[in-house]
């Protein structure tokens, strides 16, 4: 049975890396489409000034241009800050997702034997209790937590066929719904006693 895309592995394994360089590009080019509009105003509004040489000097009119330099740089500065705040932060999040992977690979790592015989034993209780094929792979989809909808679109089934197999998963061992049918294979799975 093709095993479905966790929720986990559909985000993180797109590639993180190129992602992050896409992601980089796009964050450039925006910066510069802003800053290049505001910069030129600003240059305009110099270039203007000096170009009227205005006798006196505080007129409406320098004060206007005045007024449009001094917001159009304070536009870029915030804009320039932002974007840095907001880089460091993707760089954090991005560093934290890398180290939640490598955790959640480190732990399959390790456990994989365990999960491998776990899995093989919910496998021979299924065939133990007379289910088919596909019964058992709906079996084991309902016990990693995934609807009906979800499972029929993974198996190319509609809803209706689903809850079909799982009313017969249910009715041939015995157990009376999705909850007794986890139960019966998790119920034991305790956490280790606490040392000392």
């Amino acid at each position: 049975m093709p095993r479905p895309p966790s929720v986990t592995c559909r985000r993180t394994c797109r590639g993180a890396a190129g992602w992050k360089r896409t992601h980089a590009a796009n964050r450039s080019r925006l910066r510069w489409l802003a800053t290049i509009p505001l910069g030129t105003i600003a240059a305009g509004g110099v270039v203007d000034l000096i170009l009227d040489q205005p006798t006196p000097v505080w007129t409406f009119h320098v004060l206007f241009e005045v007024g449009l330099l001094t917001l159009s740089l304070a536009a870029v500065a915030y804009l320039w800050l932002g974007w840095r705040e907001a880089s460091d932060s993707l760089e954090q999040t991005s560093v934290q997702l890398e180290e939640r992977a490598a955790e959640r690979d480190a732990w399959r790592t390790r456990t994989e034997k365990i999960l491998r015989g776990l899995g093989e034993a919910i496998d021979a209780q299924l065939r133990d209790w007379g289910l088919a094929p596909v019964e058992r792979e709906t079996a084991l989809l309902l016990l990693k937590g995934y609807g009906h909808k979800e499972i029929g679109t993974l198996q190319g089934k509609n809803e209706r066929t689903v809850r079909q197999h799982a009313v017969a998963v249910y009715r041939k061992s015995g157990l009376s719904g999705r909850a007794e049918l986890s139960a019966f294979f998790l119920e034991d799975l305790l956490l280790p006693a606490p040392e000392g």
